[in-house]
């Protein structure tokens, strides 16, 4: 039960802000003072000085980027300690923790060797660090 309240009130706390802030979007985006005529205008961004958007980043490709920066700058037992913690804390990033601990395996071959960053192995996110420890190894 509580699982599922908490849940609706996330999608509520994401939804809410972003339908008030498209609603005061769309009521202030016909200005009647825009032009002389009793038509309204709606106002549009130049394409010329339109700045071009940043596109959002999904979490598990921010948490990814994070925790090869980290494994980099101190090792990958921290790395996937991190890596559990997350995944704990937030359970949608599940279904990408084995993508992600193989991305750390991959890298822990780079910077430490195979029989080095093997030996930093855990059982975060089943073996999957490990295997990408192997794949790196074998060159895939």
């Amino acid at each position: 039960m509580t699982h599922t309240a908490r849940r609706i009130g996330r999608s509520l706390a994401f939804v809410l802000p972003v339908v008030l802030v498209l609603s005061g979007t769309l009521a202030v985006a016909r200005v009647p003072w825009a032009t002389s005529t009793t038509e309204s205008q709606v106002l549009t961004a130049s394409s010329d000085t339109a700045s071009a958007q940043a596109k959002s980043r999904a979490p598990q490709d921010v948490l990814r980027e994070r925790l090869l920066v980290e494994l980099q700058e101190k090792d990958p037992g921290i790395a996937l300690t991190h890596l559990q913690r997350e995944v704990e804390e937030r359970p949608s990033l599940a279904q990408h923790c084995m993508s992600i601990a193989r991305a750390l395996g991959r890298a822990a071959v780079d910077i430490y060797g195979p029989s080095r960053a093997q030996s930093f192995s855990r059982p975060v996110c089943d073996t999957a660090f490990a295997y990408g420890v192997s794949q790196q190894a074998a060159g895939r």
